[in-house]
C-alpha cells in the first residue's frame, strides 16, 4: 500500500510539472473508477447514443490540453480527473440536447448533470430493468422530484460516496469542504434518502444504504 501511495505521489509530481506521460499512467490507473462516474452522471435519455469510452477518450483530450492546471489544483489528481470528466459530460450533453431540442421538447430537457434525477434513474434501476424503467416516467419523474427537495450538497454527497465510491477524503476535496463536514453531510443525506426511499414502494426492495 505504502509502494502505491508513493507511486501515485511521484506521478502526481511528475503531472504537476506538466509531463504528459504521468498523465497517461494515472488516466490508466482510474480508468475504472472514471468509467463509473461517466456511466453515473450520463443522462439516461442518452444512454443510446453516448459511449462511455468515447467520453473517457474525450476527457482525456482535455486533461491533455488543461495539464498546466493541475499545479495549481489542491486535490488529488483522481479529483481532479474527475471534475474534467463531469464537465466533458456537460458539454456533450449540452450538444446532443441542443441538437434534439425540437424533437425532445423544450420542457422535457433537465438542467445540466441533475443529480435528483441521476440518483433517482439508478435508485429505481436497481429494483426495476433498464427499459422498464425508461417507460415508467411517472416513477422516475415522482421520486426525482422528491430528492431535488434534498439539499444540493447533500445529493451530490450520495452521489460521490454510494454511487461513484469516491472516499470520504474525496468527496470533501471535490465538495471543497472539510472532511468531516463531509461525513456529517454524508449520514445525514442517507438519513433523508431513507426516508424518501420509503415513501415509494417500488424502491423499498432496493438496496439499502449506509
Amino acid at each position: 500500500m505504502n509502494d502505491n501511495a508513493e507511486e501515485l505521489a511521484a506521478l502526481e509530481e511528475s503531472l504537476a510539472n506538466g509531463d504528459k506521460h504521468a498523465l497517461a499512467e494515472l488516466f490508466a490507473i482510474y480508468r475504472e473508477r472514471l468509467l463509473r462516474i461517466i456511466h453515473f452522471r450520463l443522462d439516461f435519455r442518452l444512454k443510446t447514443r453516448i459511449d462511455a469510452e468515447d467520453v473517457l477518450q474525450d476527457s482525456y483530450m482535455e486533461a491533455l490540453k488543461r495539464i498546466k492546471h493541475f499545479q495549481g489544483f489542491s486535490g488529488s489528481s483522481f479529483v481532479w480527473l474527475a471534475l474534467l470528466v463531469k464537465q466533458t459530460l456537460i458539454d456533450l450533453q449540452r450538444f446532443h440536447f441542443a441538437a434534439e431540442k425540437r424533437d425532445m421538447g423544450k420542457e422535457f430537457l433537465i438542467s445540466d448533470m441533475a443529480t435528483s434525477m441521476n440518483l433517482a434513474y439508478h435508485l429505481v434501476a436497481q429494483v426495476s430493468s433498464p427499459s422498464r424503467t425508461i417507460m415508467q416516467m411517472d416513477i422516475l419523474a415522482n421520486v426525482g422530484n422528491a430528492i431535488a427537495l434534498m439539499d444540493s450538497t447533500d445529493q451530490e454527497i450520495l452521489a460521490l460516496r454510494h454511487f461513484e465510491e469516491f472516499s470520504n477524503k474525496e468527496a470533501a476535496e471535490s465538495l471543497g469542504i472539510e472532511q468531516k463536514a463531509a461525513s456529517i453531510r454524508y449520514i445525514r443525506a442517507v438519513k433523508r434518502l431513507k426516508e424518501i426511499m420509503q415513501q415509494f414502494p417500488i424502491l423499498e426492495s432496493g438496496t439499502g444504504h449506509g
